[in-house]
């Protein structure tokens, strides 16, 4: 009977947490929401809060948006051509690598491995100046491939793939040489569909990454159509005018593409994550 108790205090326990960590989690998307009706004037006087007098509340940052007045909707396309290609790109590129890591051997592998951990561990921030001094070199400055190309191949992804397919069994492929079937077409044929998890797992975090990334882009974009969206709306944020109408209906809006992204692939979100970690 104590068990039992114990058990349901624990049960009980988790669910609070659980409550807990979903509101402080949904808690500034709620308040991005109310703030987006209200207008841009009175969010400068009284910031972000809940005291929303519903009476007059109103969608007009929304009509504003779709009004065409703006670029928003430019950087909008470019985020979204970024990302889908970025994301392709990444994902079929890096589980090229992750395959090859877990399914054969040849000279040096280890070292290898090692410098894509390596590559990991370093942050971002210090190897912008050598990948702007390439991105120049390349004439791709100021274009979307200049944004595109440095995360065409992630190591973060590579681990994750390598990670995963480790947990399959290499009979596999020997059942499929047997049978007479190419090196790519056991990867094409055989692989990739058991790998569906782990790419519906990197698709979520790819997306999420390629979507928001704001440093890169900034520093590489100069032209206004190529500008994306983060770096957009953040150059909304300007004390020498009012555009809080468009920048908080705007936020609102960027959320829609990942939302969908998400409810996409969520049916393997979690047997890909959990599986990933499973064999080093």
């Amino acid at each position: 009977m104590d068990m039992k108790k114990k058990s349901a205090v624990q049960s009980v326990l988790l669910f609070v947490f659980y409550v807990i960590v979903v509101i402080i989690t949904l808690l500034p998307l709620a308040l991005l929401a109310v703030s987006s009706l209200r207008p841009g004037s009175e969010l400068m006087r009284n910031g972000l809060n809940f005291n929303l007098d519903w009476a007059a509340a109103n969608l007009n940052n929304y009509k504003l948006l779709f009004s065409g007045q703006n670029s928003y909707f430019v950087w909008y396309k470019n985020s979204l051509v970024i990302t889908v290609v970025q994301l392709v790109l990444a994902l079929f590129l890096s589980a090229c690598v992750g395959y090859a890591f877990a399914m054969y051997e040849f000279r040096c592998k280890n070292l290898l491995f090692m410098c894509v951990l390596l590559v990991m561990m370093v942050p971002t921030e210090i190897i912008l100046l050598p990948l702007y001094k390439l991105t120049i070199g390349m004439g791709l400055s100021d274009s979307i491939w200049g944004i595109i190309l440095p995360y065409m191949v992630v190591p973060m992804l590579i681990f994750f793939f390598r990670q995963y397919l480790s947990g399959i069994p290499k009979d596999f492929l020997d059942a499929a040489r047997v049978d007479g079937c190419t090196e790519y077409g056991i990867f094409f044929r055989i692989m990739i569909p058991l790998m569906k998890p782990s790419f519906a797992a990197m698709g979520i975090y790819q997306g999420m990454q390629s979507w928001n990334n704001f440093l890169w882009p900034m520093i590489v974009v100069r032209s206004a159509e190529n500008v994306t969206l983060p770096v957009g709306l953040q150059s909304l944020m300007s004390p020498y005018g009012n555009n809080y109408d468009i920048l908080i209906a705007g936020a609102c809006f960027a959320i829609i593409p990942i939302l969908i992204l998400f409810v996409c692939f969520q049916s393997y979100f979690i047997e890909g994550m959990t599986a990933g970690g499973v064999k080093g």
